[in-house]
């Protein structure tokens, strides 16, 4: 992971339905990269859930997060990471996710939000 001007951390802390906040990151995370950001999220607590395959829409008309999801590679954000703790919590294995990701301890998540200049939590 590199230390240069530029780099995004996007922390994605709430599940897929229930509140807009997953929705909103993903968009942020959307629109850096398009403006040459290099974008890495990462998928802590709750929202780990929105990694998984088969979610349809939410109550009250929200729209399901897979589709924004399948764009991550379209805007070259590859670094998908999830946290460790979180998906032992779920009962969540990395291989079963929708997107490949790699599973990340606490103590990595210090390094992370401490190398990228901007961090930006949802």
């Amino acid at each position: 992971m590199s230390n240069e001007q530029g780099d995004l951390l996007v922390i994605l802390r709430h599940g897929p339905h229930g509140t807009s906040w997953l929705r909103e990151g993903l968009d942020a995370a959307l629109v850096a990269a398009a403006f040459g950001r290099r974008v890495t999220l990462l998928f802590m607590g709750e929202g780990v859930t929105a990694l998984l395959p088969g979610q349809g829409g939410g109550p009250l008309g929200q729209k399901g997060t897979a589709p924004t999801l399948e764009m991550l590679e379209m805007y070259d954000i590859e670094t998908l990471l999830v946290e460790a703790e979180a998906l032992a919590r779920y009962g969540l294995d990395a291989g079963s996710l929708l997107l490949p990701v790699a599973s990340v301890g606490q103590g990595r998540i210090a390094e992370l939000t401490a190398s990228h200049p901007l961090v930006l939590t949802f």
